[in-house]
């Protein structure tokens, strides 16, 4: 049985395009524990879900929700889908390479990862941000946020369909200018 749960390792770390950043590249090496109240393996459909507050980890990578459910294709390829009881949400925080206290952290109701296409979606109360110490260095909300890792491309929307709805509401996007990052990087060093 393979285990691709590492989705967030392979794919987040791009969503902001920001120079250097990437996840903590040892975690793709390490093993991949999931925590779990139950499990269920049905082989003849290729599916194994976990339920009763799952927690997969893998290196620095630590993954919260209430059901997990991975799906493989014939080829080997997964698709899991986390998804969070009402009123509670899915989360994920990993370490980035390049610092000591530098991490990707998320949340929504549900994520989606479909590894063949390397997307990710995040689906009602999507929150996706890059952390640098207790500072927010970039950070996304909005009810639907989508990262394509092969074309690079991160798509916010205003419902949790995936779609744009007029007067639905506003998603938020907040960075750090590349300019103010490295100025305030020797002053941090000199500390």
């Amino acid at each position: 049985m393979k285990n691709k749960l590492a989705f967030i390792a392979l794919s987040l770390p791009l969503f902001l395009a920001s120079p250097g950043a990437s996840a903590e590249k040892a975690d793709s090496l390490k093993n991949t524990a999931i925590q779990f109240g139950d499990a269920h393996f049905d082989e003849a459909t290729q599916t194994r879900t976990f339920t009763g507050t799952v927690v997969v980890t893998r290196g620095t990578l630590k993954v919260t929700s209430d059901d997990a459910v991975v799906k493989e294709s014939p080829d080997g390829y997964s698709y899991l889908t986390l998804t969070a009881k009402p009123g509670k949400l899915a989360t994920f925080r990993q370490k980035r390479d390049g610092g000591p206290d530098l991490w990707f952290e998320g949340q929504a109701e549900r994520i989606e990862y479909d590894e063949r296409a390397e997307l990710v979606k995040l689906f009602s109360k999507a929150v996706i941000r890059q952390t640098e110490g207790p500072a927010v260095a970039q950070e996304m909300d909005s009810e639907y946020i989508a990262y394509d890792s092969r074309k690079q491309v991160l798509v916010g929307h205003n419902d949790p369909s995936g779609a744009s709805v007029p007067g639905k509401g506003r998603g938020t996007m907040i960075y750090v200018p590349a300019h103010k990052s490295a100025a305030s990087a020797p002053a941090a060093a000199a500390r």
